[in-house]
Parts: structure tokens; C-alpha cells; sequence
């Protein structure tokens, strides 16, 4: 049987199929709107991209959508930070256990020490690890942090969603619940608000299903660009990151998606999920109608059909 990446100029049609049958799940989902802006999202809207390592392309659907990348950012800004500072010192400051809680819980932070968050893709330890990006400034972090994304989506057009920033800035009173909470334990040194404000910003990016499947495709090959040909994240910290990714990435249904799925995968609540098959596939996925646990509900059951179909389990 061919590999999958053999198959992907000849996708489209089935990917067609699929996502007409996945789409009617939309109905059952819910926008986010915790973030009024976010609320804007198509309900309706799925879509799909796929990219290999030889720059083969398969989309379907509203994979043109544009979406802010929202929680998918705390795969790499973990990246950034482990880079900028190593192992020991991140994981001084976040754990690396699954919660079982909601991705904006911050019940564990007082009841199980040493009060640090359990992981860095729950809200409370994106903020830990918002913290440990580097800059000489305030807006260095920033240029930063979108170079960052830019370099490993292969786009240097992606920016910050300006609106979608003050939205969240204006209705961040549980994070910065956090965020305090965290500072008065010593996991946070600077500025509650200039910490924020890195968090927020890398939240509020803008990306296609394409800029998802391009940095699904890095952490595929474990760091290394196959179409540019250059290793642009150390091997070690991508695998964390992944492993991350398989632990927490899908909220406190990471254990069903593992079991339904069992391919390394982030999601957000704008409706993305970055996915991919490793050494040979970058996915990205758009759907904003969201189930009980902030994950798209036509985009997980669309992951599902396609592993399932493929047998691409790395379990």
C-alpha cells in the first residue's frame, strides 16, 4: 500500500465526501464567544489542509478561512521559551502532567503543589511560559514572537489580529486571575500586564488551515523544514512538544482524541487544530462551532475519519 503522502494529489475528491458528512455536526457546536470577537466565526464553516514533505498539497472545503490561532500559539511559544532558555529552567516554572480540568482552570494551582501549572498548553501555563520570552523591550518580545511564527509557518505575511487582541484584553479577568496568582508564587517575575500582553498577542495571530498544516509539517519532520531543507527547531524540544501535544494538546479530551485518533494535535477556540502523521504530514484544520470541550466538533470528527481510514495511530 502506498504511504499516505503518495496519496495526496489524489485526496481532494474523498476529502470532498468527508467533509460534507462532517459538516453536519456543526449544527451541534457552538461559536466561541467569550471573546466577543470570536463569535463572529462561521458556524458552518470546515475546511482542510494537508502539505507532505515534498510540498504536495490536498484542501478541501473552507480551508481558506482566516482564524486566529488562539491555544494552537502555546505549541510554539513553549518552542520559543525552551529555546531562549532550556529544559530545567521552563520546567521549573510549569509541570508536565495532563490536568483533567478545563484548559482555563486554575482549581490545581493552590490544591497540588508545588503550585505550578501542570502543563504549559492550560491557560495558566501559556502565561508561565509567556513570561520566559526574551527581548530587550516589551515590543522586542512581540517582533519576536511573530518572527517566530512567521519563520516556522514559511509566512512572512502572518500578523496580530488587532481586534481580536483587545477582545481578549478586555475580557481577561480569569487570566489575569491567574496570572496574579501565579506572580504571587514566584512562577511569574515581570509585569502581570506585559506578561498578558505577550500571551494575548501570540494568541491573537492571524493563520490559514495552509500555515497550520506548514507548522504541523516542522513539527512532523521534528524540527527540520523538508522544503526549505533547514532544521529551523532543535529535535529534543519539538519532541516535548509533541508529546505535549498528545498528553494536553486536544483540552480534557486529549485521552478520547488519543484513543479516536492517536496522532499529535492542538486545538483552539477559534475552531483550528493543527495535526499531523510524523516524518510525512502537516494538517490543518478549520471549524469554529466548538463542542462541550472547546475543540471543533465537525473538524475532530473529520481527524477521526481520516486516521481511521489511513490507520495512521502512531499507537
Amino acid at each position: 500500500m502506498p504511504k499516505m503522502e503518495e496519496r495526496l494529489p489524489h485526496l481532494v475528491e474523498q476529502l470532498d465526501g468527508w467533509i460534507e458528512k462532517s459538516k453536519s455536526l456543526c449544527q451541534h457546536g457552538k461559536v466561541a464567544s467569550y471573546i466577543p470577537e470570536l463569535a463572529k466565526g462561521n458556524q458552518a464553516a470546515l475546511g482542510i489542509h494537508l502539505i507532505d514533505g515534498y510540498g504536495n498539497e490536498a484542501m478541501a472545503g473552507d480551508a481558506s478561512t482566516v482564524f486566529t490561532l488562539q491555544s494552537i500559539s502555546k505549541v510554539f511559544s513553549l518552542l520559543l521559551a525552551l529555546m531562549d532558555h532550556g529544559e530545567q529552567l521552563v520546567f521549573d516554572k510549569v509541570g508536565m502532567e495532563p490536568t483533567g480540568d478545563s484548559f482555563n482552570s486554575m482549581l490545581k494551582l493552590e490544591l497540588v503543589q508545588p503550585g505550578i501549572p501542570f502543563n504549559p498548553l492550560i491557560n495558566a501555563g501559556a502565561i508561565a511560559i509567556s513570561s520566559l520570552i526574551t527581548g530587550a523591550s516589551q515590543q522586542h518580545k512581540l517582533d519576536r514572537v511573530l518572527d517566530f511564527f512567521r519563520l516556522i509557518s514559511g509566512n512572512e505575511q502572518l500578523n496580530y489580529n488587532e481586534a481580536v487582541y483587545q477582545s481578549e484584553l478586555q475580557t481577561a479577568d480569569l487570566n489575569r486571575s491567574m496570572a496574579y496568582f501565579l506572580k504571587d508564587k514566584g512562577v511569574i517575575e515581570q509585569s502581570v500586564d506585559d506578561v498578558l500582553d505577550v500571551y494575548f498577542h501570540h494568541c491573537s495571530i492571524d493563520a490559514t488551515c495552509k500555515d497550520l498544516a506548514r507548522m504541523g509539517l516542522l513539527l512532523a519532520y521534528n524540527g527540520y523544514d523538508p522544503i526549505r531543507g533547514k532544521q529551523l527547531v532543535p529535535k529534543r524540544y519539538v519532541q516535548i512538544a509533541k508529546s505535549f501535544m498528545v498528553t494536553c494538546g486536544m483540552y480534557n479530551a486529549s485521552g478520547q482524541f488519543a484513543i479516536q485518533a492517536g496522532i499529535p494535535a492542538k486545538s483552539g477556540v477559534s475552531g483550528g487544530i493543527l495535526t499531523l502523521i510524523p516524518g510525512a504530514v502537516g494538517i490543518g484544520v478549520i471549524g469554529p462551532a466548538l463542542n462541550s470541550k472547546g475543540n471543533s466538533i465537525a473538524g475532530v470528527d473529520l481527524l477521526e475519519k481520516l486516521s481511521q481510514h489511513y490507520d495512521l495511530s502512531i499507537f
